[in-house]
């Protein structure tokens, strides 16, 4: 990961959680909220099934209400580190049977980051007061979202 990548992810995680995380953690956290994205996408696709249909809506994510509340909240992160263009190149849209719409695709982005805060969130419950992120704090956030996501 590029220096300027890695700032934009540090400074993301201190904003939203205060947390620090070292350069070597930033491939894991990556890992982490790309199968996440990747597992929406799985069950969005299985809802477009459903309904019938061979394209992926927005509506077809099973976005939960504490993932859409981070999602507005990314915004303001946004407006204070400038952190779009960092999304923008970390998302990445895995093959899928069916095609996203064109809307969902632009918006792919802003679910990473949102995923991407929810993961140093869950890191902050899980380790209490301690700034500093380490791997075990990592694994047993995959973990977590492993079984609510």
């Amino acid at each position: 990961m590029a220096v300027e990548g890695f700032t934009k992810l540090e400074a993301l995680f201190r904003k939203s959680a205060s947390l620090d995380i070292k350069k070597g953690h930033a491939k894991e956290i990556i890992e982490i909220a790309e199968a996440k994205l990747h597992d929406l996408l799985i069950a969005a696709e299985r809802c477009a099934n459903m309904n019938g249909r061979d394209v992926i809506w927005e509506s077809d994510l099973p976005i939960t209400n504490g993932l859409q509340e981070t999602m507005m909240h990314l915004k303001e992160l946004n407006e204070e580190i400038g952190i779009h263009e960092y999304l923008v190149s970390v998302t990445s849209i895995p093959t899928l049977k069916y095609p996203l719409i064109v809307e969902l695709e632009e918006k792919l982005h802003v679910i990473m980051g949102a995923l991407l805060v929810v993961i140093a969130k869950i890191i902050k419950e899980v380790d209490g007061n301690d700034r500093a992120v380490d791997h075990e704090s990592i694994d047993r956030t995959k973990r977590i979202m492993d079984l609510t996501l």
